[in-house]
């Protein structure tokens, strides 16, 4: 019972906490429909809270109304004024799959707690949540936030790679520290072009082999319709349908030959180009924090610290950004990019070191 209530105080506080976001996205979002929206959701995550907060006083348990803090406001206006729309709303998404999952879960972990009203009034809420998504998804069609992942990947891999580079530099180089930034930069924009080219490329790549599937497929509904009725007869047997069903449907879905092939085969619809300039300026982005330091120092050995921290302080940024908005939790978080980017530019230093003592290059 006491890990129950506990569970619901969590959910109370976190359904008024992000009512309380949504209404602070929607004083500075101008465009009407997202506004609207956000208002709508608000509203919306009131009524969870009041619904969690009934549920806590049935049980003899008076919650205690949260604060949502300065900082946590300010982190959302901040990342909503820096990132935009979409990629906010990309962000909330992942606040509200956890919201889905742990509903569902405390549902059937304690459904003999539940009175039939509750259960009804929970099962509600969680088809509210999955509402949810089909806004977030509207929204990231509308402002490309299928790009996330490229700019994340892209910052992400600028910020450890070049950090990395220009720490094992600086075991190499102690006294140069320029040559350093210099040699750092050159490294981050080849980096950048890299992984431009490589998303363009592999963006295109995939939409050609689904572009050359659903060629494919239409060929075969045109001059060979058992195959494929056969085609969609294996498609539903391998999604576990019974057998006899899969061949009901197949002849009849076999009838519908372009709303089949769309079903099989969903255009890719991901922009190579956007893909690659988000892929390249979000890793030239990255490449700035670690560089920075070693134009400015005396000394390499300097630099580096100053180069680590900032790596370090971008990383924890960008990880407290996201957790506090998507309830995720910052240790954890910020625990996970930063160990990893600050582990790998250690290892890279180590590296540097034995390079110069094999070959002693940091004399030249």
């Amino acid at each position: 019972m006491d890990k129950m209530i506990r569970l619901a105080m969590e959910f109370y506080k976190n359904e008024l906490s992000d009512s309380v976001l949504y209404a602070e996205l929607a004083k500075y979002e101008k465009d009407e429909k997202v506004r609207e929206e956000f208002l709508r959701l608000s509203r919306i995550e009131a009524q969870h809270a009041k619904f969690w907060e009934r549920f806590l006083e049935k049980r003899g348990v008076k919650p205690e109304k949260p604060s949502v803090g300065k900082i946590k406001r300010f982190s959302v206006r901040l990342l909503r004024r820096l990132l935009g729309p979409g990629l906010t709303v990309s962000f909330l998404e992942m606040g509200e799959n956890n919201a889905i999952n742990s509903y569902f879960n405390f549902l059937v972990s304690n459904a003999k707690a539940f009175d039939e009203e509750e259960v009804k009034a929970l099962k509600m809420i969680i088809f509210e949540e999955l509402e949810h998504e089909k806004f977030f998804s509207e929204a990231k069609k509308r402002f490309h936030v299928e790009n996330l992942r490229d700019f994340v990947l892209g910052m992400n891999d600028g910020l450890v790679e070049i950090l990395g580079a220009v720490t094992g530099l600086s075991a190499v180089y102690p006294n140069l520290p320029r040559l350093v930034g210099i040699s750092g930069l050159i490294v981050g924009v080849a980096g950048a072009l890299s992984m431009a080219i490589g998303a363009l490329i592999s963006v295109r790549s995939q939409r050609q082999v689904s572009e050359s599937i659903r060629n494919r497929t239409k060929i075969i509904f045109q001059v060979s319709p058992e195959r494929a009725v056969q085609e969609i007869y294996e498609r539903l047997r391998e999604g576990g349908l019974p057998e006899d069903i899969a061949r009901e449907v197949s002849e009849k879905l076999s009838q519908r030959g372009e709303a089949v092939i769309k079903l099989l085969v969903p255009e890719e619809d991901e922009n190579e180009f956007r893909a690659a300039l988000y892929t390249g300026v979000a890793y030239l982005f990255g490449v700035m924090f670690p560089i920075t330091p070693y134009f400015l120092a005396s000394s390499s050995l300097t630099a580096l610290p100053l180069s680590v921290t900032l790596a370090g302080l971008a990383l924890a940024i960008v990880a407290t950004s996201i957790s506090l908005i998507s309830g995720i939790s910052i240790r954890k978080k910020v625990a996970e990019m930063v160990v990893t980017g600050l582990g790998a530019a250690f290892l890279s230093y180590l590296f540097g070191h034995l390079m110069e003592s094999i070959f002693h290059v940091s004399a030249l």
